[in-house]
């Protein structure tokens, strides 16, 4: 096979080196060297002097940027910096501990990229998110502290799988393997890389409204309760249409859920003003907070629909 001389050796490709030509959704050819011995991408960080927050930044920008293995290095790396290594690593999927002394601290990546495709991820990431607003009202309701915070807990799982995924479609762009090339454009992948940060925030909200949740001093008056939930329900069944349109490529779905989630500011605008008849100025404040992460969930719904109509747009 005859190959423009320029690229290949640009990526190192010699006479009778190997390649893999995969298909695409397209029908296009992608052409990957299959190069041996490939070298693991190293990220040398001296911590001396590094405050936590910055040090914690540093660390997700390496794993985003696509470094395999990350060395840390310091006369004296303090316990407060290991503690937020140890930190982002829980944080990051793929990322361990390798090697640890007082001078260095060695994390790498063992995660094979290919084992985790795209929409198996935004799925998975959907599946934490919904469970986590069902059990956060449920908790609201309940007075259940401790599903409170299990739902704060699990907001860290839908984090970590925002950041692979931003890390492997970002490795894509500088020219990386796409784990389900045969089955997903490229065009694909970025706009369920763009779904991935709705998604994301929904957690974000489903874990604010639990740890409202969890500071509630008295419980919720059953009446202003109910429109929580029935309000609660709509968005969640509304977001996993505009889910479903994405996946589908339903441009007509996608269309109705935004619609809905217009016709459903009314619901938002008649509850607020049930929760200012309130005599507890507290629960009036708590129970507003819940209302406003509702209200975002739906307008984050909508973006999801919206991302649904671009990805379709282009089969018609």
């Amino acid at each position: 096979m005859s190959l423009p001389k320029q690229w290949a050796e640009k990526v190192g490709i010699e006479t009778g080196t190997r390649v893999s030509i995969q298909t695409q959704p397209d029908g296009k050819l992608l052409i990957n060297p299959i190069l041996e011995g490939r070298t693991i991408k190293t990220k040398r960080i001296d911590v001396t002097g590094y405050e936590a927050n910055a040090l914690e930044r540093d660390i997700i920008a390496a794993y985003l940027y696509g470094y395999d293995r990350i060395e840390f290095t310091s006369k004296r790396i303090l316990a407060e910096q290991k503690q937020v290594i140890r930190k982002v690593c829980y944080k990051l999927i793929g990322p361990e501990i390798i090697e640890e002394s007082s001078s260095c601290v060695v994390i790498q990546d063992l995660l094979n990229p290919n084992e985790l495709h795209i929409k198996k991820g935004i799925h998975r990431m959907f599946l934490i998110t919904v469970s986590m607003q069902k059990d956060a009202i449920r908790a609201l309701k309940t007075a259940d502290t401790d599903l409170a915070l299990d739902v704060s807990q699990r907001d860290d799982e839908v984090d970590r799988l925002c950041l692979l995924i931003s890390k492997q479609f970002r490795s894509i762009l500088c020219g990386g393997r796409m784990p389900d090339s045969s089955e997903t454009s490229i065009e694909e992948y970025h706009d369920f890389r763009m779904a991935a940060g709705p998604i994301e925030r929904i957690a974000d909200h489903s874990q604010r409204i639990a740890i409202v949740a969890s500071k509630m001093q008295e419980p919720v008056r059953e009446d202003v309760m109910d429109a929580i939930e029935n309000l609660s329900s709509k968005y969640l069944e509304l977001v996993e249409q505009a889910v479903d349109a994405l996946y589908n490529s339903d441009t007509s779905l996608a269309n109705q859920v935004i619609d809905s989630i217009d016709s459903l500011h009314l619901h938002v605008t008649e509850l607020r003003a049930s929760i200012l008849k309130l005599e507890s100025h507290e629960t009036m404040i708590s129970l507003g907070t819940i209302v406003d992460s509702l209200s975002r969930i739906g307008d984050l719904g909508s973006n999801i629909a919206e991302i649904a109509i671009n990805s379709a747009i282009k089969d018609k």
